[in-house]
């Protein structure tokens, strides 16, 4: 049996060269009731523009459905529908190939090059904690998840400024944000000898104001880039301060020199090519114009500044419900973690704030539902806070929802390893032995074909970084791996709470709890004399069980670096 990794894109692209040279035709299902009868589709008007009267030739309908290649899903057949070509795939045997290499489909579809660099600058991060706007909070979590989804990737990262506020950095350690700190600021010595010789300075009879060195004239540069560039047009002089050279400093100090974790063979090589790089400034929208400033003051002033510098703009974040006028980040975190204590609260009874054991979960759960809130929008669009919506476990669109199902999830492993030391189950059979055709249900297949199997794309897509197209601007797909995150949960939602995981019979998946726990245990009193422990080799009657254990562990793994990206805990209960 072949052993590479299956790929949503992988079949598609087979799919698609099947059908000879021309635009793509094939699509992906995912919805439920599409799904029930076919996971691939050529629709009718896609093939009408490729053949006569949208006919496809008898010949190529016997090779899609014998389709085989690296990575491609094995087909069970492919036939004309009124919707057009409809292709199902060998569910059972796409089930074993999937669940017999969990670890496999939690990994990233195309590694990075090898010696790929970004450096990523979040100026917002030079701000005191205190006066932090939400606009440069959404800046500071954009970089932090883009961070980690490159370096997942395998690219190697580095973050700038490294925060020396002690106060800022309990608040990213409250956020879990991972950003590097520093003692010092990095020595401007040889850029302010290089400035002064460039600067314009006050020769007009103008006093300068303190820390201002002089001013440089930026107009030239701009034109020099070209309008197409997207430079802003009023860009004409700089006042160029200590702080700005300061700035430029640490910038190119952290282009130089990489930390020796950083990537083999790259650490603390002076100049390994800035032009291999790639500088990436994360600004909020308020924040572009005094960033468009540095960039230009970098080419300026610095012989060997990187050639490829990108922007990534996040749009303004417009509160509604705000207790007071202008809310500063650290306010948004308490009022966010009191909706999150009252909640609790309410659902469990008691003043749970003051219990030790409930700190953490509460910290966890805070950060949950700021990141979802904040990364749920493409960064470039803008992003509306409802501050006055209520916390709550049953909203299927906040961070709070996924943290329950974390939680229902490890809550249903842990019942199991419980039971099984007590002698109610077996020990968990190899995987290899696992009957995958009795994973049937439609739940199941919509959590492997939707959720697991595309997740190793979705991981490329995340870190994708468009550093070849013309212009100053950059965009990231950031908002991917929430928006994944939060329809990975309500499907588990959906099949978890329709269908028995944990027990013997498979028959009674039309009742309810309460009813199937009554004919469970009626089940194992009727086995006349003999007690519920189990004590005798008998693996298929748990055969669907372990199937669908095997298939939620996949789940969990997935669900688990999807948080791990945005920098979430999983929790085991709530």
């Amino acid at each position: 049996m072949a052993t590479r990794r299956l790929g949503v894109g992988e079949t598609l692209g087979a799919l698609n060269a099947a059908l000879g040279p021309g635009s793509t035709v094939w699509i992906k299902e995912t919805r439920a009731r599409h799904l029930r009868s076919r996971d691939f589709l050529a629709p009718h008007r896609a093939l009408q523009a490729r053949f006569d009267d949208g006919q496809v030739p008898e010949h190529l309908l016997h090779v899609l459905a014998c389709l085989q290649g690296p990575g491609v899903a094995p087909v069970l057949r492919c036939a004309p529908t009124p919707a057009g070509l409809s292709l199902q795939l060998q569910r059972p045997a796409v089930f074993e190939r999937v669940l017999s290499a969990v670890a496999a489909y939690a990994t990233p579809a195309s590694p990075a090059l090898p010696g790929q660099r970004v450096l990523l600058h979040c100026p917002a991060l030079r701000s005191s904690a205190c006066t932090l706007r939400l606009s440069q909070l959404r800046t500071v979590l954009v970089a932090d998840h883009l961070a980690r989804a490159l370096r997942a990737h395998g690219v190697c990262v580095r973050l700038v400024p490294a925060v020396q506020d002690p106060h800022m950095l309990t608040f990213l350690q409250q956020l879990r944000v991972d950003w590097p700190a520093a003692s010092e600021r990095a020595s401007s010595h040889n850029l302010r000898s290089h400035a002064l010789e460039e600067l314009t300075s006050a020769h007009d009879g103008r006093t300068l104001s303190p820390g201002i060195l002089g001013r440089l004239c930026l107009k030239e540069l701009v034109e020099e880039q070209g309008r197409t560039a997207g430079y802003d047009p009023n860009l004409n002089n700089c006042l160029v301060t200590e702080d700005l050279l300061s700035v430029l400093a640490e910038l190119q100090e952290a282009l130089w020199h990489w930390p020796e974790d950083s990537h083999p063979g790259l650490a603390g090589a002076p100049d390994t090519g800035t032009d291999s790089c790639l500088v990436v400034h994360v600004v909020s929208c308020e924040e572009e114009f005094q960033q468009q400033k540095l960039d230009l003051l970098w080419q300026k002033l610095v012989d060997k500044a990187p050639l490829r510098q990108k922007h990534l703009i996040c749009g303004p974040v417009k509160v509604t419900g705000a207790p007071g006028p202008l809310m500063t980040a650290p306010e948004y975190y308490k009022f966010r973690h009191a909706q999150v204590c009252k909640a609790s609260a309410l659902k469990h009874g008691g003043d749970l704030a003051q219990d030790p054991g409930w700190t953490e979960i509460f910290g966890v759960l805070s950060v949950a539902t700021i990141k979802f809130e904040m990364l749920s929008t493409a960064p470039q669009s803008q992003l509306f806070l409802a501050l006055a919506d209520n916390i709550s476990t049953k909203g299927t669109k906040s961070g709070t929802f996924v943290m329950y199902n974390c939680a229902r999830l490890a809550t249903l492993f842990e019942s199991y390893k419980c039971s099984m030391e007590q002698g109610l189950y077996p020990t968990f059979p190899p995987v290899s032995s696992l009957d995958f055709s009795l994973l049937h249900d439609e739940g199941e297949w919509l959590l492997l074909f939707n959720n697991i199997l595309p997740f190793p794309d979705l991981l490329s897509q995340t870190a994708m970084l468009d550093c070849t197209a013309p212009g100053l601007h950059i965009t990231a797909r950031t908002e991917m791996m929430c928006k994944f995150l939060v329809q990975l949960s309500m499907d588990f939602s959906s099949y978890y709470n329709r269908v028995h995981i944990l027990g013997v019979s498979t028959q009674h998946n039309g009742l309810g709890r309460a009813e199937r726990y009554r004919v469970k245990t009626k089940e194992a009193e009727d086995e006349t004399s003999r007690p519920l422990l189990f004590q005798e080799p008998r693996p298929h009657r748990f055969g669907q069980m372990f199937v669908r254990l095997q298939l939620l562990r996949a789940v969990r793994e997935v669900l688990h670096t999807g948080l791990a990206m945005l920098g979430i805990p999983p929790l085991s209960h709530i």
